[in-house]
């Protein structure tokens, strides 16, 4: 039996002892009361600092198969874990795709072998990602896709993106939409703008997010599948999702932090650390993103992890690729710039981060209490740190906020009953 007590731990107002037998939390008790003994115990002191639920993001890349360079579920796994995160949802971009029933079985075989974390999989809609047809999503669901998807590339067609719907909604999973529409792309590198046009690069319309989010709104209306917009980052989509959602429509939509603390007037060269896809947008747009996170129009924050090498993330945004990672300074940035400024409550924060991208996918939410599962992570809130490069365990080190001073440092980790990071 595998037996943990995470001693004096911050929950609420108290001090804490947690015991952990197997993967379920047997006992609460405070510091100071008399209880029984725990020789047999592995023990992990959290020195006051607090425990909270763990965290849980819908939305990484770990390359794994085929990119392995840029990262593998391993490391991307343990990333997580460093950030705090008991679970995430896989994309299926790898090579080869998760486009098949065999495909799948292989990724969820591998996840449940090499990822230190619960690891759940997409698979996609359509075959390769970008070809006009269905996958076989009844034996996929079957298999246990969490959901479908197509990141990395917009469903061109509304025809495919129908069809799916309507299977998707047979099986009770949710479409998670990955909107751009090619043809208002234009080759771009960063968002078409100002600022795009003051450094002479070529620009991404804006209207290659909206204009695909207003169709697959419709056909989700008509369909009443689980919509779910993956790193929205426009005004106008902000807009479509909140008029939907008063429709009745079962839409939900996540933000990542990027498109949350930076825009584009803020990229004062040509910065290869800046490229994302969907790009930073205008000062507009994220205070609209800002606006529809507080009010509930997006439901949650997913941080879009996408490593990659060195060579990839060097040179120029004309030829670097698109992403960065984001699972070892998510919470960190969002409780300072939200949470310590003022702007929030903890307890908002996790309900961005842990407890409705749970509740969005029909999942069981994370809690501390006796008999629930034992998915939480300690932090040290009260400590300033600076976000360092040479300390990530990702394989990639893409990121805009290396040298960033923030709070919110992660010290344990336990998913599913096991120390998945520890310092």
């Amino acid at each position: 039996m595998n037996k943990i007590l995470l001693k004096n731990a911050k929950l609420g107002h108290k001090l804490v002892n947690i015991a952990i037998e197997n993967d379920i939390i047997v006992s609460i008790d405070e510091v100071d009361s008399k209880h029984s003994e725990f020789n047999d115990y592995k023990i992990f002191d959290a020195l006051g600092n607090t425990v909270m639920p763990g965290l849980v993001d819908v939305h990484v890349h770990f390359r794994d198969s085929g990119l392995t360079y840029k990262e593998t579920i391993k490391t991307g796994s343990y990333a997580a874990a460093r950030g705090g995160f008991t679970t995430v949802f896989a994309m299926p971009n790898v090579k080869p795709v998760v486009d098949n029933p065999q495909a799948l079985k292989n990724m969820l075989s591998k996840n449940s072998t090499d990822s230190c974390i619960k690891t759940y999989q997409y698979a996609s809609i359509s075959s390769n990602l970008d070809k006009s047809d269905n996958t076989d999503i009844a034996a996929m669901a079957e298999l246990g896709a969490i959901a479908f998807t197509n990141d990395g590339h917009g469903v061109q067609t509304a025809g495919v993106m129908y069809k799916a719907m309507l299977e998707a909604k047979k099986h009770n999973k949710a479409i998670v939409a990955h909107v751009e529409d090619d043809s208002l792309i234009n080759n771009g590198v960063m968002n078409a703008g100002k600022a795009a046009d003051k450094l002479g690069l070529p620009g991404m319309n804006s209207l290659s997010e909206s204009s695909q989010l207003a169709r697959d709104l419709v056909l989700a209306y008509k369909t009443g599948v689980h919509y779910h917009v993956a790193h929205i980052s426009t005004a106008e989509s902000v807009t479509l999702v909140r008029i939907a959602k008063s429709m009745g429509v079962h839409v939900t939509a996540e933000v990542s932090p990027h498109h949350l603390l930076l825009d584009d007037s803020m990229i004062s060269m040509d910065n290869p650390m800046m490229k994302m896809n969907p790009p930073l947008r205008s000062p507009k747009d994220r205070a609209a993103l800002i606006a529809g996170l507080l009010d509930g129009t997006i439901d949650m924050v997913a941080t879009d992890h996408a490593p990659h090498s060195q060579e990839e993330k060097t040179g120029s945004m004309l030829t670097a690729s698109f992403g960065i990672v984001g699972l070892e300074t998510a919470f960190s940035l969002m409780y300072t710039k939200f949470v310590k400024s003022g702007l929030v409550s903890l307890n908002t924060l996790l309900d961005w981060m842990s407890y409705k991208p749970l509740k969005a996918f029909d999942l069981a939410i994370n809690k501390i209490e006796i008999g629930a599962k034992a998915n939480l992570t300690v932090m040290d809130l009260n400590h300033a740190y600076q976000i360092d490069a040479s300390q990530f365990v990702s394989k990639g080190k893409n990121s805009p906020f290396i040298g960033e001073k923030v709070f919110g440092k992660t010290l344990i980790t336990i998913s599913n009953g096991n120390v998945a990071y520890h310092i």
